[in-house]
């Protein structure tokens, strides 16, 4: 299309030239015909889904006509056609979207239509959902922040995900984030605001007011109808309420918030007004729930109407020029469409390409290093001699953040203290479990910091700083609580590779204790839940039975280039079980490598977690007591899981059980069963048995946890069940 929008973005005071007023009508002209072309094309069932930019197109052009594609990032929701086409997307490439084509730039085929992304121009892929971008923009922000007072953590490293992720940054960049007014209604709206205003952190936030959410209007979704008035009291901002349907008003409102960031001064919100003249989508129909004389009024406020006729009353373009320019730009919509028309479907076999990183296997070398050096190397334990899986743990984040620059740390209480002035008198937290103690006193606050009481926050934040190559290890207090972050991990973190098709990657490591066996936890602080994650494609799931597990698996966590949820038994934080000396700063353990806890030739025992000891106490009473040997079989990692370790021995042993600590019904026990069932059946002499906890809630009392859990009296009962069949 060859429209430049320097001369527009030099313009920030008096009015725009006539040059400019034309490229703008350009933009927003074709934004329009591309919706409209699309929407023939859904009519004609040559695509699939079609959700049009209508009434936006002068907010989003002035916006994008006020930053710098490539150099600030963007976080769009899907109905910013006109932001991104004035940012550099193309007509063809958005209609490639639309058909779904194996050359669509922005997902490969993979998203609907105007879920964009662009690597070069910085856009970050976008979901369906509404408002969790924001959080990402800020973490994003964050990163850029970081890199610009730490350039030498840019630089690539070999032997972990820094070799394949490339950082830019500059230090005046602004991140840009959109969202219409009906998702303000969202949590992750709020909790993004409130780290942006006390970070002041360069963020805009653009919120495209049609004054509908679907069908339901801004006065049922917004308390008293206008959002700018709920956040006018957030600190740092610089906020502007404008009339979007105006596109320079839109363009000085956006350089003056480009401004405002630019300078460090905070974040900015510019609140913008617009309508929307054709329904949600093709899949909604306004004419059910807005009436004639409602539509007609928008109809009078439609932002290409308003540009052509001031064209025309400023004499810039004739009636005839006018004509003649819109027609040029329907030709070029109509060519881009039936161009992408003609582009190839995805290939099937690609489907599953990309839901993993295939730069960096963690099933595979670097990450099998499973020989422990010398305990002084590092010397990040107090003291020489067996050490807890919390040391371990700790030692692990201690060594990784000083050789890694781009770690960082948080969550809820796992600073030292956020005040730092009182570190001179405190011993200081580092967690509910002290498991990041002392880290903010050696790397200081800006790698280890507290949250906000906010889990998506947390998580949000997390995909946006890995998306600009950092290396987020955060913390989620209890996964009783993991549940506000759930949408996060499902459908950001896990899902930002795959569905970008190999474009963006967000390789963020969650920590997160978890399970009972702790007298007094309850409902709210005794779950487990595992198998929940453990279907979500794209995320790892680690969960170690011993201090030397963790430190090995935690190790590959950080340096791998893949999401991992990395669950750790709160009651084996401290056990005697499992202890371990220090392994030195490059000990690693790859995932999808089961270890054999204990040899056996009469039943193979598959498990994981804080069964592990339990098990083993069951098996070593079986052996004393009947001659039974079990082999024990610790998973360590659930996804990728070790499928030969288990095929191998239960060849040898022809009986297996499956235990674990989640209750019992459509848990993570059923798929090791199912498929032991299916491609071993000939090798089995009894069914496959499984224990797990009852199908109820961990409850509070002691008698009654002990009766849900599975116990070793449980585990023992069983294999004798199993022995005799």
């Amino acid at each position: 299309m060859g429209i430049a929008v320097s001369s527009a973005q030099a313009g920030t005071s008096g009015r725009l030239g006539p040059e400019d007023l034309v490229k703008i009508y350009r933009l927003m002209y074709l934004s329009r015909r591309i919706d409209d072309r699309e929407i023939l094309l859904k009519r004609q069932q040559k695509i699939f889904f079609q959700v049009s930019g209508a009434g936006h197109e002068a907010l989003q052009v002035g916006a994008a006509l006020a930053l710098r594609p490539g150099y600030d990032w963007f976080f769009p929701y899907y109905r910013d056609r006109g932001l991104c086409l004035a940012l550099g997307v193309t007509p063809l490439e958005m209609f490639l979207q639309a058909v779904g084509a194996g050359t669509d730039p922005a997902s490969g085929g993979r998203q609907m239509p105007t879920h964009w992304s662009s690597r070069k121009l910085n856009i970050v892929s976008t979901s369906s959902s509404t408002s969790t971008q924001l959080l990402h923009a800020v973490g994003c922000a964050e990163a850029g922040r970081y890199f610009s007072r730490h350039p030498e953590a840019a630089q690539r490293a070999e032997g972990d995900y820094r070799a394949y992720c490339d950082v830019t940054f500059h230090g005046d960049e602004v991140v840009v984030a959109c969202v219409g007014e009906g998702s303000t209604s969202q949590g992750e709206f709020w909790e993004a605001l409130n780290t942006a205003s006390n970070q002041k952190l360069p963020v805009i936030f653009m919120v495209e007011d049609n004054g509908y959410a679907i069908s339901v209007p801004v006065e049922v979704n917004t308390p008293g109808g206008n959002i700018s008035r709920l956040v006018a009291n957030f600190p740092n901002f610089h906020f502007a309420e404008i009339d979007g349907t105006d596109a320079e008003e839109s363009l000085r409102a956006f350089q003056a918030a480009a401004e405002h960031c630019r300078a460090g001064l905070g974040p900015a919100f510019v609140h913008g007004h617009c309508v929307r003249p054709y329904s949600h989508s093709l899949s909604d129909d306004d004419k059910l729930y807005r009436s004639a004389a409602e539509r007609e009024a928008d109809a009078m406020r439609d932002p290409l109407t308003r540009m052509q006729m001031r064209l025309l009353r400023e004499g810039i373009l004739s009636a005839e020029q006018i004509n003649e320019l819109e027609k040029s730009l329907d030709r070029e919509a109509s060519e881009a469409a039936d161009e992408a028309l003609k582009a190839p479907l995805p290939p099937v076999a690609g489907i599953t390409q990309h839901v993993y990183s295939e730069d960096l296997d963690p099933t595979r070398p670097p990450f099998a290093n499973e020989q422990p050096s010398n305990g002084e190397a590092g010397k990040s334990p107090k003291a020489a001699g067996p050490r807890t899986m919390a040391d371990l743990i700790n030692a692990c984040m201690r060594d990784e953040m000083r050789r890694d620059p781009r770690v960082v740390i948080y969550g809820e209480d796992v600073a030292d203290a956020s005040r730092e002035e009182a570190l001179s008198e405190v011993k200081g937290k580092g967690g509910v479990f002290k498991l990041t103690a002392g880290l903010q006193t050696e790397f200081g606050s800006e790698r280890v910091f507290n949250s906000p009481l906010a889990e998506a926050n947390i998580v949000g934040r997390a995909v946006g700083y890995a998306v600009r190559g950092m290396k987020p290890v955060v913390e989620i207090q209890f996964f009783d609580y993991i549940w506000p972050a759930t949408h996060q991990i499902r459908n950001e973190l896990a899902l930002m590779r795959w569905r970008s098709n190999g474009a963006w990657a967000s390789p963020a490591v969650v920590r997160v204790p978890i399970g009972g066996y702790l007298t007094g936890g309850a409902i709210y602080h005794s779950q487990s839940g595992e198998s929940i994650f453990t279907h979500i494609p794209g995320l790892r799931v680690v969960f170690p039975s011993n201090a030397l597990d963790a430190n090995g698996l935690l190790r590959t966590a950080i340096r791998c280039d893949d999401p991992v949820l990395f669950l750790e038994h709160k009651r084996l934080y401290r056990e005697t079980y499992g202890r371990a000396p220090y392994p030195g700063p490059d000990f690693a353990i790859p995932f999808g490598k089961a270890r054999i806890v204990r040899p056996g030739a009469h039943i193979t025992l598959v498990t994981y977690g804080a069964v592990v000891p339990r098990a083993l106490q069951a098996a070593q009473k079986a052996h004393r007591e009947h001659g039974t040997d079990v082999e024990i079989i610790d998973l360590r990692t659930l996804n990728p899981y070790d499928w030969e370790a288990i095929a191998e021995s239960v060849r040898k042993t022809s009986r297996v059980i499956v235990a674990h600590e989640d209750m019992l019904s459509w848990g993570y026990g059923a798929e090791i069963a199912a498929r032991i069932a299916d491609e071993l059946f000939e090798d089995l002499d009894a069914p496959v048995k499984r224990v797990a906890a009852m199908d109820t809630f961990v409850a509070y009392q002691p008698v009654l946890e002990d009766a849900i859990l599975p116990q070793p009296g449980t585990i023992l009962r069983a294999i004798q069940e199993l022995r005799v069949y």
